[in-house]
């Protein structure tokens, strides 16, 4: 179980949004990089950007920043002589050229979100283009999608959307429960597992993360094809450790960083 450290941002600034609200934002770092660092020095295994003025605007505007923290995980690596941390980003992401400019600056991992509901040839495209790159990022509220900053709610339904994706061949799913998301109220564990039952593709569960418990609770699903979990605010503002919590969820799963095949 992957506790994957999300850093999203706004105006070149690391911060968190309450349920997606723009102007619901708290700051908490200035320098996203030296973020990533930090988390990075805690254990993460594998890092989550979103650049959320990209996602409202449909094209990327935090580069900047993001070849800042590729450039960090870069050298956290050598300094380390550990593998460099694969970094999954998405945001404003419409076009193939864009997901090559980003694959070709270090990100290991593309996630499209609104484009793979309104254009989903877009979606195969960038399957056929760049395989095993591509994560969909499903976000939902009450089982319906939702698209466009989580400012509109499709007539989608989650699974039957994810299934279709699953057959343009996406490397994994990232679910986030809109209604949870950044109010630290708990991982909505049964959505999450029922759509990782109607799926063969690892899904990423988003949304709700507060202390330990809501951890150990998707470790106890984790066989259902659960390979992950994105930690927002709680991480931020302390009320789980990613550490201990890493180091938790890999006593639990009997995954241990050092194993052979872990990354």
């Amino acid at each position: 179980m992957l506790l994957i450290p999300a850093i999203d941002l706004k105006d070149g600034h690391c911060v968190r949004l309450k349920q997606g609200d723009m102007d619901q934002a708290t700051v908490f770092s200035e320098n996203p990089a030296e973020m990533a660092r930090h988390w990075l020095e805690q254990g993460a295994r594998r890092l989550h950007l979103v650049d959320l003025n990209g996602a409202f605007a449909g094209k990327p505007k935090n580069e900047a920043a993001v070849k800042a923290i590729i450039q960090a995980v870069r050298d956290f690596a050598a300094e380390n002589e550990i593998d460099e941390v694969p970094v999954q980003l998405g945001g404003g992401i419409r076009d193939l050229d864009t997901i090559e400019r980003y694959l070709n600056s270090g990100v290991s991992y593309i996630i499209i979100g609104t484009a793979a509901v309104k254009s989903p040839g877009f979606l195969a495209d960038a399957c056929s283009a760049f395989p095993g790159q591509i994560i969909v990022g499903i976000d939902a509220k009450d089982g319906k999608v939702a698209t466009d900053g989580w400012s509109k709610l499709s007539g989608h339904d989650v699974v039957d959307l994810a299934q279709k994706f699953e057959g343009y061949g996406v490397e994994a799913i990232i679910y986030t429960d809109i209604g949870r998301d950044g109010m630290m109220g708990g991982v909505n564990i049964d959505a999450t597992v029922a759509l990782a039952k109607a799926v063969s593709i690892p899904v990423i569960a988003s949304g709700g993360v507060h202390v330990l418990a809501d951890v150990e609770a998707l470790c106890a699903v984790e066989d259902e094809g659960i390979e992950g979990v994105i930690c927002g605010r709680s991480i931020y503002e302390g009320t789980l450790d990613l550490l201990t919590a890493q180091e938790r969820a890999d006593e639990l799963t009997g995954v241990y960083p050092y194993d052979e095949g872990v990354s």
